[in-house]
C-alpha cells in the first residue's frame, strides 16, 4: 500500500518544508491544472514514467514548455535510440502505486519506487517555485527546488537536475553524458490476473486480443513482403532436382492494406482502452485533449518500429528481385 497524500504533506511538514496547497477537481493534464494554478505564476510540470529494456524504470519531471525528445534521451541514457519508452499502466500502479496522472518526484517516497531513476529539468530552479501534484491530482502544491531538495534527500534521492533539451553528440570518443542516471538493476512487474474471455466486455475483449496480436502482426507484414508462406508443400523433391528460388509475391498492394488495416485497429483499440473512469468525467475539447496525448504517447514507437520493419522487407523484397533477375552480382566464394 503506497503513501496517501495526506501522509505526504504530513512528512513535508515535519521536514519543514515550506509549501502551498491549492485543492481542484480531478485533473488530468497539465493544461487543465493550468486552469487552477495557472496564474499563480511559477513553473508547472509534467512528468513521465519511463522504461527500458531492461525493465529499469525512470521519472522524467519536466516544465510544461520543456521538450523531451525520448530518442535524443534515449542515446544520452546510453540506451540506444529505441531504447527507452512509456511504461505500463500496471507498473504504474504496482511500483509508484499512484493513479494515472499522478506521476511526480513525490511517487519515490513509495519503497516499491527506491530503485526508480529520477531526471528533474534544470528549468526548475530559475522558478520561483514549481507545482507537483502530492500522490494525487485533485490537489497541487508549491514549493522552491530548494525544498524538493530536502525532501528528495530525506528519502534517500541525490537530486539530478539537467538540461531535458539539449542533443550532445554520442559516438566511441564521446560517451553518453546521462549513463550515470540508468539504475544499476532492473525490476520484476507482475503481471495482473488474466479474466477469461467470457468474463470480459468486449472492448476489453477486443483490447486484449490487439495486443495478444501485435508482435504477430508485425512479423506478419515481414513474412508477407519476403513472399514466404505458412503453406509448405510436403512433397520430397528429387535428389538430383536443383533447388528453386521462392516465387515473390505480386505487388498487388495488399500489404499496404493490410499494414494500413493495422495501424486503424491499434488506434481504435487504444481509443477504447482510454475512456475508463477517470476520462469519462471529461468532455468536449478537455477529454480529446487527454486521449490524443495518451494515444501520441504509446503509439508513436509502435508504429516506427513496424514502419522500420516494413521499410527493411521491401529492401530484402527488391534484393531478392533483382538477384533472380540476374542484376545482383554474386560475390566469388
Amino acid at each position: 500500500m503506497g503513501h496517501t497524500k495526506e501522509q505526504l504533506i504530513a512528512r513535508l511538514q515535519e521536514l519543514n518544508i515550506k509549501f502551498d496547497r491549492y485543492d481542484h477537481p480531478v485533473v488530468l493534464t497539465v493544461e487543465a491544472q493550468a486552469k487552477y494554478v495557472g496564474h499563480l505564476g511559477g513553473g508547472l510540470s509534467k512528468n513521465l514514467f519511463l522504461k527500458d529494456k531492461k525493465q529499469r524504470f525512470y521519472i522524467v519531471s519536466a516544465l510544461a514548455d520543456t521538450t523531451v525528445d525520448m530518442k535524443v534521451l534515449s542515446q544520452r541514457l546510453g540506451l540506444g535510440k529505441g531504447g527507452i519508452r512509456m511504461a505500463p499502466e500496471e507498473a504504474l500502479q504496482e511500483i509508484l502505486q499512484v493513479p494515472l496522472g499522478c506521476v511526480t518526484p513525490f511517487a519515490l517516497i513509495n519503497d516499491s519506487a527506491k530503485d526508480v531513476s529520477l531526471l528533474l529539468d534544470q528549468g526548475f530552479k530559475a522558478q520561483e517555485h514549481c507545482f507537483f501534484h502530492p500522490l494525487s491530482n485533485d490537489v497541487t502544491i508549491s514549493l522552491h527546488t530548494n525544498d524538493l531538495d530536502k525532501f528528495l534527500v530525506s528519502i534517500g534521492k541525490h537530486p539530478s537536475y539537467v538540461d531535458l533539451e539539449a542533443n550532445p553528440a554520442v559516438g566511441k570518443d564521446q560517451p553518453p553524458d546521462l549513463a550515470a542516471l540508468v539504475p544499476s538493476g532492473g525490476t520484476v512487474v507482475s503481471a495482473p490476473p488474466e479474466r477469461s474471455l467470457a468474463e470480459k466486455t468486449p472492448a476489453e475483449n477486443h483490447g486484449h486480443l490487439e495486443k495478444k496480436a501485435t508482435a504477430d502482426s508485425v512479423f506478419g507484414v515481414v513474412l508477407i513482403s519476403l513472399g514466404k508462406t505458412t503453406n509448405q508443400s510436403n512433397k520430397k523433391q528429387s535428389v538430383k532436382e536443383k533447388p528453386q528460388a521462392p516465387k515473390q509475391p505480386a505487388n498487388d498492394g495488399a500489404n499496404i492494406t493490410k499494414f494500413v488495416n493495422e495501424i486503424i485497429d491499434k488506434t481504435t483499440a487504444l481509443v477504447v482502452s482510454q475512456i475508463t473512469k477517470d476520462t469519462v468525467q471529461l468532455q468536449g475539447e478537455q477529454l480529446g485533449t487527454v486521449v490524443s496525448e495518451s494515444i501520441r504517447n504509446q503509439l508513436r514507437m509502435d508504429l516506427e518500429h513496424s514502419l522500420t520493419m516494413f521499410k527493411n522487407a521491401a529492401y530484402t523484397e527488391g534484393f531478392h528481385s533483382g538477384a533472380q533477375a540476374g542484376y545482383v552480382r554474386k560475390c566469388p566464394p
